[in-house]
């Protein structure tokens, strides 16, 4: 039916190929090329678990008593009309607010290093802070590591395969996506991209309200915790 000779084997290229001609189109196209990235990016996750694997110093207690005792970075996806985007934020947990992010339309491990980049440069942090994330390649990788130790921040990952480890982080990837991402429909990964920046920064972060902080939002909390010291 499709050519090939009984026996052979498929090549990756073979199967992306049969895929495309049974989905027409350049989506068809971008959906396997975004399906194949992320089985890349899965196989590289497999291969630094055994280099770089951190333990869970978190061990599921994201309560913080003040701002830059412990972080937490994840990634999460938003579909456009152009593909994929991928979208890196780490959270500070005393106020659940985003203090650094950044997007791609590659899983790359650059991704998670430009937002943990960005909250450095924002936060300033102390040696001593514990950094969580999950164990994906992006945040395993030796230039996120050495730039953890530079500053004396405390690597912590969660366990292998238990999604609840990170569950504040998700919870905040839910909140953008309830409130913007599932409301909106992206032409393009810019058109996204302007969107998010102007949620994080001029909404999420000022004036989005939390029960978990009385109902104050992020920035707003930690005004008030700090002028209580």
């Amino acid at each position: 039916m499709s050519g090939h000779r009984p026996g052979r084997r498929l090549a990756l290229p073979d199967v992306l190929y049969l895929c495309e001609g049974a989905v027409a189109g350049d989506e068809a196209r971008q959906h396997w090329r975004d399906e194949l990235g992320r089985f890349t990016d899965r196989l590289a996750g497999l291969m630094c678990e055994r280099l770089r694997i951190a333990p869970n110093i978190l061990d599921g207690n994201f309560m913080a008593d003040a701002p830059n005792r412990k972080w937490a970075g994840d990634i999460s996806y938003i579909w456009t009309s152009e593909g994929w985007l991928y979208l890196a934020i780490v959270l500070d947990l005393f106020s659940r607010r985003i203090i650094g992010w950044a997007v791609s339309d590659r899983l790359k491990k650059d991704l998670a290093l430009r937002a943990l980049q960005r909250a450095i440069t924002m936060r300033c942090p102390p040696p001593g802070l514990i950094h969580h994330s999950d164990r994906g390649s992006q945040y395993c990788s030796g230039d996120y590591q050495k730039l953890l130790g530079s500053l004396g921040i405390i690597a912590s990952m969660s366990g292998k395969g238990n999604c609840y480890d990170n569950a504040m982080v998700e919870t905040v990837f839910k909140t953008i996506k309830s409130d913007l991402v599932w409301r909106t429909r992206f032409l393009t990964r810019a058109d996204a991209e302007l969107a998010i920046g102007r949620y994080i920064d001029g909404f999420y972060n000022p004036r989005r309200r939390h029960s978990a902080l009385g109902y104050k939002s992020p920035v707003t909390f930690e005004a008030i915790m700090a002028s209580a010291e």
